[in-house]
């Protein structure tokens, strides 16, 4: 029960990561979470939506498990 809690826990962090990085990444919430500037938000999006995925294969695999 403890560990199911736990990994629901783990999991919301990383929904919360993916929309971070997948959806406000250039956005004044993102930048602000991040400590970016907007040139360097804009140059690092395609990065960025690339770690929001990978978090999300987590999101995915934690799920599954």
């Amino acid at each position: 029960m403890i560990a199911t809690i736990l990994i629901g826990l783990v999991a919301l962090i990383h929904v919360y990561i993916v929309v971070l990085e997948m959806l406000l990444w250039t956005r004044p919430a993102g930048r602000k979470a991040f400590g970016l500037t907007p040139e360097f938000a804009a140059q690092t999006k395609v990065l960025a939506a690339n770690q929001g995925l990978y978090n999300g294969f987590l999101v995915a695999g934690l799920a599954w498990g």
